[in-house]
Formats: C-alpha cells, structure tokens, sequence
C-alpha cells in the first residue's frame, strides 16, 4: 500500500550535517545520563533483588503519606509511586537478610493500614539480591551477543563502508531509548531488555531496506551522484518506512493504554525506539554512508581479469 499518491523528493542528506549534530547531542546526553553517578538506570527488582507490592485504595492514594509512614516503621528507603490510576500503588523494597517477602508485605500492609483501613494488598513479589546479579550479568551478555551477530551479519551483507553507517545506526537507537529511560528514571527491568533487543531488530530491519534500495539504484542508475542516488532511494522507501512505523506504533500504543503496568515499561520502551528508528535509518545510516564516500563502484561485482577470461573454454 503506498502512502503517498505522489513520490517524494525530500533532500534528506542535506539536512545530514544538522542530523549528525542532533544525533551526536542525543547519544553523549544518553550516555552522560547512564552514569550511575549522574542519573543511571532506575533497575527494577528483577535485577537489584527486593520485594514489589502492589496495594490497593478505595480512593486516591497519599503518596507523601505512605512514604512517611513507611519511614516510621523502619522502610525509609522504599520507593513508592502510583501505576495505572491514583488508587492503585507500587512499593519497591530492596532485600532484608532474615526477613522474607510475606513478611516484609504484612509488615507495611499493617503500617499502611493505620492511615486507610481500605488498603488491601493485591501482589507480592521476591526476588532474592543473588538472582538478580545473576540476571544483570546475562541479560548483559545476551544483549551484547545479539549485538555482535547483527554486526557481524551486517559487515557479511554490505560493503563496509554502508556497514559501518548500519552499526552506528543500531548502537544509535538502543542508547538514546536507555537514555530516555535514565532521564525520566523509568524502571529498567526484563520486559524493557527485551524491547531493546527488538528495537536492535526493528532498526536492523528498516536500515537493511533503505541499503538493498540503494544498491539496487546504484547498479541501475548511470547518471547522477552518490548523494542523488541516496536521496532518491530514501524517498523510495520511504513511504514503506513511514507505513511500517506507523501502523507498529498503533500496536504498541495499544499496549500502552490497555496493557496495564506489566507492560507499561515494554510499550514505552518500543514507542521511542520506532521513533528513533525510523529517524535513523534515513538521517544516520545513509547519511554516514554518503560522508564516507560510498559511490556505485563500491557495490559493482569484481572485474575477471583478462587473462583468466581468455583461459576459459
């Protein structure tokens, strides 16, 4: 389904220099913000370790007096927060030695009550402080594979100097998406390493198109330059770009709305991947491309040499 009745002719790479800046201003910002120091990642049980709570009100919760009452009763470090709707309130608290996690939830279930007799307590979660270094270490390393076998697909299918604009267009989206996560200080947990994984794909994906359409201009198109080709070829795409977007992100916001807070941090995490996918693969991959002088003899099949030509029956 095309979704433009006309094609386009944005010029897309000159607008690169600008492209490069802003990219190259998101990804430091990101990486500044991933210092723990600085900002960090707000990590989620499943990887601290802690008990979650899930309490529910009649009516809307006072979260300033939650937090004092759970400071009174020895929990000052409890992170609180609402999800969904005002009645409805997270508990985060890290592990205790000696003291389990259905002890830890009556312990607050009962200090919480004091101020509302309507509080009731809805879920109880543990995770033990061993698993969740264990789970840090291979989500790390499952992230850095996957990382490496796309990489090394993408060096295998282009010519290096498009591979090189394809790499830096998948480490692109993942840090700036982490970046959002520590600006924000929304909750890092499985559910989000598994969208950064899919945004890793999502990116890969929309890229490699925009490339084959580009490599196929280049072999078909003998007038023009470099930067001509490119720009067509983006244009080309671009309405399948766009369509691919944007009915994914129909999805995904969907999720949002009615998924709930078990998905909450999945959906939010793929909404600002898709976004600075899409941005990618036209301002960044291509463009670096083009910077690095990529021309249509880069994808031209090797010449037989003479002699060998005149050897064959």
């Amino acid at each position: 389904m095309e979704f433009f009745s006309k094609k386009t002719s944005v010029d897309f790479l000159g607008m690169r220099r600008g492209a490069f800046l802003l990219s190259a201003v998101l990804m430091v910002g990101s990486l500044i913000l991933l210092i723990p120091g600085v900002r960090g990642l707000n990590f989620g049980i499943d990887f601290t370790g802690g008990v979650l709570l899930e309490m529910g009100y009649q009516g809307p919760a006072d979260l300033a007096d939650i937090r004092e009452r759970l400071g009174a009763n020895g929990f000052a470090e409890a992170q609180v927060q609402n999800f969904g709707t005002s009645s409805d309130v997270l508990i985060r608290i890290l592990p205790r030695e000696g003291l389990a996690g259905e002890a830890i939830g009556a312990q607050i279930l009962a200090a919480l009550k004091a101020g509302d007799s309507t509080v009731e307590l809805r879920r109880t979660e543990f995770v033990g402080p061993q698993v969740g270094e264990e789970l840090t270490e291979q989500s790390a390393l499952a992230m850095l594979f996957a990382l490496l076998m796309i990489l090394a697909y993408i060096v295998v299918r282009f010519q290096w100097k498009f591979a090189l604009g394809a790499i830096v267009a998948t480490l692109h989206d993942p840090i700036i998406t982490l970046g959002v996560f520590a600006l924000l200080g929304l909750t890092f947990d499985l559910s989000v390493l598994a969208a950064m994984l899919a945004i890793v794909g999502y990116s890969v994906n929309d890229t490699i198109v925009v490339f084959d359409r580009i490599r196929e201009n280049f072999r078909k198109i003998r007038r023009g330059t470099p930067q001509d080709i490119i720009n067509l070829s983006v244009n080309e795409t671009l309405s399948r770009t766009i369509m691919t977007s944007f009915t994914t992100a129909l999805v995904v916001v969907a999720m949002l709305i009615f998924g709930g807070e078990t998905l909450r941090g999945f959906s939010t995490a793929l909404i600002i991947g898709i976004v600075i996918g899409t941005y990618s693969s036209i301002f960044v991959a291509s463009a670096l491309a083009l910077e690095l002088k990529a021309s249509p003899v880069d994808l031209m099949p090797p010449a037989k040499d003479k002699t060998a030509l005149d050897s064959e029956p």
